[in-house]
């Protein structure tokens, strides 16, 4: 919104002139969305704990500490990183771009799916919410219709390409297989944050080093220049999913105000579904999908321990983990959940880094 304003007249007041850079918008979306968690998080977390009473339901099956630490903590905080998301994007980013409004649009997608599923657990006091066949059927549909939507944008095959890192001309296109692809990177991201999220902080600093990531990949993805220079392919407009990024991190690090430990709020369904949704959706946007699983490696750990305790469980009776995902098996080795904590954080630092590197070893 500034930028459509204010380039306008910038041949009259030359100061105007920075709406043009991508990285001061990008900056400003930052402190938007950080400052607007700031302040409205709060008058949100008050509200959200007189009327949710007895707060985000404790699931009996998890580690016994939970039932007695985390119990009457309200849910939903995912709803302030929303607002914070959407409210810095419509005021830094170009809005003329298709790119800013699919990733948006999914990411607000996601998010109500996350806010009705949280709305039925605490309005029955359950731990389940609305038929899984049918929350994961409407993330199919959102998810098909933002990369048909992705696709349409380019004029070449290239719309509908894969990418592999490290190799300079592995590209291949999937055709109409792409939607299928595409949907199943956006689906999987979403939920694999959501299983994630499971201690006070865990989820929010991964996603927060993700999007920063993806951030930097936008923006040279969507430069000629560093494209070029950097050998990694050229998606005309996509550098303006930097501002969405950007603020992402703003307002995931105002969230992380209020989540740091022990937590005031949870961000619930509502902020990881549409904080993977988004994460997924760039990464298909940037055609990064694979870099997005080296990124979010911690992501992939997560959700694959819970698809192998289940399987192993099935199969033979028996679990590989403790307790799956992955976070509460060391719960219940004895580990502090500080520790936990931290580690994956340290761990997803490196992965992006690894991530990041493929940008320049090609």
């Amino acid at each position: 919104m500034l930028h459509h304003f204010l380039v306008d007249l910038s041949d009259q007041v030359s100061i105007f002139n920075v709406f043009r850079y991508l990285t001061f918008r990008t900056g400003g979306a930052i402190m938007t969305a950080l400052l607007f968690v700031f302040l409205f998080g709060p008058a949100l977390i008050n509200a959200l704990r007189v009327r949710q009473g007895k707060g985000q339901p404790i699931r009996d099956d998890g580690p016994e500490r939970h039932i007695l630490e985390k119990q009457g903590t309200p849910t939903m905080g995912g709803l302030m990183i929303l607002s914070g998301i959407t409210v810095a994007t419509v005021l830094w980013a170009d809005l003329s771009n298709p790119y800013v409004w699919i990733v948006l649009l999914v990411t607000i997608g996601f998010g109500l799916v996350g806010l009705y599923d949280d709305y039925l657990k605490v309005s029955r006091a359950s731990t389940g919410g609305f038929s899984g066949k049918v929350k994961f059927s409407i993330e199919c549909l959102m998810a098909v219709a933002a990369c048909y939507a992705l696709s349409s944008i380019g004029t070449d095959s290239f719309s509908t390409s894969l990418v592999l890192p490290f190799f300079k001309t592995a590209v291949y296109d999937l055709g109409w297989f792409f939607l299928v692809f595409g949907a199943f990177v956006i689906v999987g991201a979403g939920n694999s944050v959501n299983l994630t999220d499971g201690l006070d902080g865990l989820a929010i600093v991964p996603v927060m080093i993700a999007g920063a990531s993806f951030g930097l990949i936008a923006y040279l993805a969507g430069n000629a220049v560093f494209s070029e220079y950097l050998q990694i392919h050229f998606v005309k407009g996509s550098g303006e999913l930097a501002v969405l990024c950007g603020a992402l991190l703003g307002a995931g690090l105002g969230f992380l105000w209020f989540n740091a430990p022990p937590a005031m709020i949870f961000m619930g369904d509502t902020g990881s579904l549409s904080l993977g949704g988004a994460l997924g959706a760039i990464a298909v946007a940037t055609k990064h999908e694979f870099v997005l699983a080296i990124i979010g490696g911690l992501f992939v750990l997560e959700a694959v321990s819970v698809i192998v305790q289940v399987a192993s469980f099935k199969l033979t009776g028996k679990r590989i983990f403790r307790m799956a995902p992955l976070h509460h098996h060391f719960e219940q080795k004895g580990w502090a959940e500080a520790t936990i904590v931290v580690r994956f954080w340290i761990i997803a630092v490196v992965l992006a880094l690894v991530g990041l590197a493929t940008l320049k070893l090609r």
